[in-house]
């Protein structure tokens, strides 16, 4: 298969930005009172925050409702409660799974009294609405993402991935620097690669991003992605 360029880069520095004392937080598509009619999401796809939290402060009860809710964390510890009961800690290598369905209210605050979180919030669409809602979390060590991508969350929760009600998959990935994996892109599908740490190039060099940087595809072929440092990075397939 041939390889596949980005159709679009939207770079870090680009994104919405939200600064609330307790709470800093990068839109990469619109959100909140952020907002850009040219970014409004990809496919699904429909948020891409990534938020820093203060020690001992977080999102009070709130609702959602018809939203499949992802949780990554880069670093430190976020607490999630809601009201279908289900309660814990979302430390790196965990993710959390929300689907709001019919409706969910929940919380999420930092775990730490002293030290920061450092998150990113991912909204997908559901296949359809009035779902009834519920709540799952993994844990996807190091070794599992080391060097490859590994599948987190799928439609249908293959290979121990959370389970996410929409034709979409989401891989994560630790790369050492000069470390390179490949994903196939099939005809029909979209993918948005997201670069939470470090800097990665595509396709022998010709385009470079950094933290916080990210590419759209939209043509099949082969996506070919080169750690240039330590770097962390999640993979989107969307139908």
């Amino acid at each position: 298969m041939t390889t596949t360029t980005p159709s679009a880069i939207r770079r870090a520095g680009d994104r919405g930005r939200a600064d609330h004392g307790w709470l800093r937080s990068l839109h990469t598509f619109s959100f909140a009172d952020y907002y850009d009619p040219g970014h409004m999401g990809f496919r699904t796809l429909r948020v891409i925050n990534e938020d820093r939290v203060e020690p001992g402060r977080g999102f009070g009860t709130h609702s959602h409702r018809d939203m499949e809710i992802v949780s990554y964390v880069l670093a430190g510890a976020l607490a999630h409660k809601d009201s279908m009961g289900s309660s814990g800690v979302i430390s790196p290598g965990d993710v959390q799974r929300m689907s709001a369905g019919t409706g969910v209210s929940h919380s999420e605050f930092n775990h730490s009294g002293s030290e920061l979180v450092h998150f990113l919030q991912i909204w997908i669409v559901p296949e359809r609405r009035g779902l009834a809602p519920s709540y799952e979390q993994k844990h996807f060590a190091p070794a599992e993402r080391r060097g490859q991508l590994r599948l987190i969350a799928s439609r249908d929760g293959r290979d121990g991935s959370v389970t996410i009600h929409q034709d979409a998959e989401i891989r994560a990935a630790l790369l050492a620097p000069g470390e390179i994996v490949t994903h196939q892109l099939a005809a029909g599908r979209g993918a948005w690669l997201q670069v939470a740490r470090g800097s990665l190039s595509l396709h022998g060099g010709d385009v470079v991003l950094g933290a916080g940087d990210a590419a759209s595809f939209e043509s099949p072929g082969s996506i070919e992605i080169a750690a240039r440092e330590d770097a962390e990075l999640l993979l989107f397939d969307l139908a």
